[in-house]
C-alpha cells in the first residue's frame, strides 16, 4: 500500500525535528546555571554624600533558581545582602548601598533589634550562590572594595509603652496609650505599628510637636485605636509594638513591646421610647423634704414612678410652685462595649437653682449621663443622672487609679427617673424642657438631643396666677 504523498512528508519533517533536537541535546551542553553576575565598579563609599553611594549588581539566571548574595571578609566572616531568594530564568539587576543583614561587632552591645546595618569597610570577595529546582548548584563570586563608610546606627535609646494595657472605648479610663522613642541621630524614616497574630500592620500616629519627622530627639506617639475617628478599635487580645528607624543610608533599628486591649469597641447608647410616641414621661409630685439633697450628702431617693399612675403624657404638663417635675425614661446600650456611668444615682431630687456639681458630682470625661435641660437653664443639661441603678451596672475596678467605677454592660437597658423641685417661676413661662443622653467630653449625639420635648407651666397657687 502507498502513503498519500502529503502525510510521507509530514513524516519526514517529524523526523528532521527529532534529529536536530537529539543532536542538540549531545552536541550542546545545558547553558551554565548562572550566565553571569558581577558589579558594575570595584569599589564603593557608602555614606549618602552623593558620590560613589551604591554599586548596580547584575546576574542572570539559565533557569529557575534560588539565590543568595553575601560578601566575605578577609577574616572569613560573611554578610548577607540576600538569602534564599526565589528567582525565575532571566537577567536580574539590584542596588547595593553597603548595607547588609543586621550584625552585631564583636564585643558589641546594642540597644534594640538591628535589621540592616552598613557593613565595615575593606576588601570582601561577593559569592552569588544559585541552587536549581533539581538541586543542582552554582557559585559566581569577585571582588568589591568598601571604603569611608563609617555611619553610627539609627539608635533608639528609650522606647517605651503606657499603660501596658488600655480600653478604647471612649470611657475616659486608659482609653489611650503613648508610645515615647528617643532618637540618637536624624534618621530619614520613624515609623510606630501595632502587629495582632494576623501580621496586619496597624500605624500609631506621632503626635504634633514642634520636634521635625525624624529629627533626633524625643518623639511621642498617641494610639487610641482609631476610635476618635469612629472605626472599631483592634479586637481585644495581646499586640506587639513595633518601632522602625531607618536612616538616609539604609541602616534600620526594630524596638519591640508588648500591648493589651481590653472591653474595646465604639460606645452606642440612646434613649428609648416609653410607648409608642412617647420617649420620655413626664410628671408632678408634691414635694417632701427627707428628698433634699446637696453637696455634704444626698437625701432619700425618689420611688420609680409607676408609668401608668403618677407620668403625664400630655403636651404641657402644669406644676405648682414649691412641687417636682419627674420623670422617667428607658436607656439602652446597643454598642459591643460597656459604658461608663457615674452619679447621682437614679430617684435623685434636684432644686431648680441646684446644678449637678451642687451635689457633688463634677463632669468626667468618657462618662455618659441622662440629663434634662429646660429653655432658661443657665448651662447644658445642668439636671443630670447616672444611666442605671446601681442593681443594673457593673463594678470594675482601677488599679492604676485604685478607682471603682460604673458601666453598663454591652445590649443591656436600664431605666432612669428623676426630678426638679420648681422653686422659682421664670421670666419665660410656660417653657419647654427636654431629655439627652450625654456622653461628657465626647458628645451629644443628635438622636440623643432634645429628647421628649414638653411645655412646662410653673404656677404659684398663692398669687392665683402664672407669668
Amino acid at each position: 500500500m502507498r502513503l498519500p504523498r502529503k502525510l510521507t512528508l509530514f513524516a519526514a519533517a517529524i523526523g528532521v525535528l527529532l534529529v536536530y533536537a537529539v543532536g542538540g541535546i549531545f552536541l550542546r551542553p545545558p547553558l551554565a546555571l548562572i550566565t553571569a553576575a558581577g558589579f558594575d565598579r570595584p569599589s564603593i563609599s557608602p555614606n549618602a554624600d552623593g558620590e560613589d553611594d551604591i554599586a548596580v549588581f547584575e546576574y542572570s539566571l539559565s533557569r529557575p533558581a534560588t539565590i543568595s548574595l553575601s560578601l566575605v571578609s578577609l577574616s572569613g566572616r560573611r554578610f548577607y545582602f540576600r538569602r534564599a531568594r526565589a528567582r525565575q530564568d532571566g537577567d536580574y539587576s539590584v542596588l547595593f548601598s553597603g548595607v547588609v543583614d543586621g550584625f552585631a561587632l564583636e564585643g558589641e552591645t546594642v540597644h534594640g533589634h538591628i535589621e540592616r546595618r552598613l557593613i565595615p569597610n575593606g576588601d570582601y570577595i561577593w559569592e552569588l550562590e544559585a541552587q536549581a529546582e533539581g538541586g543542582s548548584t552554582m557559585t559566581a563570586s569577585g571582588g568589591l572594595l568598601i571604603e569611608k563608610g563609617d555611619t553610627p546606627l539609627p539608635v533608639m535609646s528609650e522606647f517605651t509603652i503606657s499603660p501596658g494595657a488600655f480600653s478604647p472605648n471612649q470611657d475616659g479610663v486608659a482609653d489611650r496609650v503613648g508610645v515615647n522613642v528617643y532618637l540618637e541621630k536624624d534618621v530619614e524614616r520613624l515609623d510606630v505599628f501595632l502587629v495582632g497574630d494576623d501580621g496586619l500592620r496597624i500605624p500609631i500616629s506621632a503626635r504634633v510637636e514642634e520636634r521635625a519627622y525624624g529629627e533626633a530627639g524625643r518623639h511621642l506617639f498617641d494610639y487610641e485605636g482609631g476610635i476618635d475617628l469612629g472605626v472599631d478599635p483592634p479586637p481585644d487580645g495581646a499586640y506587639r509594638v513595633v518601632a522602625l528607624a531607618q536612616d538616609k543610608v539604609g541602616q534600620r533599628m526594630r524596638m519591640e513591646g508588648a500591648l493589651t486591649i481590653e472591653a474595646g469597641g465604639k460606645p452606642f447608647a440612646e434613649i428609648k421610647p416609653q410607648t409608642p410616641g412617647v420617649d420620655v414621661a413626664f410628671g408632678v409630685l408634691p414635694y417632701d423634704e427627707t428628698l433634699y439633697s446637696d453637696s455634704i450628702a444626698l437625701g432619700e431617693l425618689l420611688p420609680l414612678p409607676e408609668d401608668d399612675v403618677s407620668l403625664a403624657y400630655s403636651q404641657q404638663i402644669t406644676v405648682p410652685l414649691g412641687h417636682m417635675l419627674v420623670f422617667r425614661m428607658t436607656v439602652e446600650n446597643y454598642g459591643k462595649a460597656p459604658i461608663r456611668t457615674s452619679g447621682p444615682p437614679p430617684g435623685t431630687v434636684y432644686q431648680q437653682e441646684q446644678l449637678a456639681g451642687s451635689l457633688g458630682f463634677f463632669d468626667e470625661s468618657g462618662v455618659w449621663r441622662v440629663g434634662i435641660q429646660c429653655e432658661t437653664s443657665v448651662s447644658s443639661f445642668p439636671y443630670r443622672w447616672a444611666v442605671g441603678s446601681h442593681d443594673m451596672l457593673q463594678d470594675v475596678y482601677d488599679e492604676a487609679s485604685e478607682n471603682t467605677f460604673h458601666y453598663l454592660p454591652a445590649g443591656a437597658r436600664a431605666v432612669v427617673w428623676g426630678a426638679i423641685r420648681m422653686t422659682e417661676v421664670k421670666a419665660r413661662n410656660p417653657q419647654n424642657c427636654w431629655a439627652g443622653l450625654i456622653h461628657e467630653d465626647v458628645a451629644i449625639s443628635l438622636r440623643n438631643n432634645h429628647v421628649g420635648m414638653r411645655s412646662i407651666m410653673i404656677v404659684d397657687p398663692a398669687s392665683g396666677y402664672s407669668n
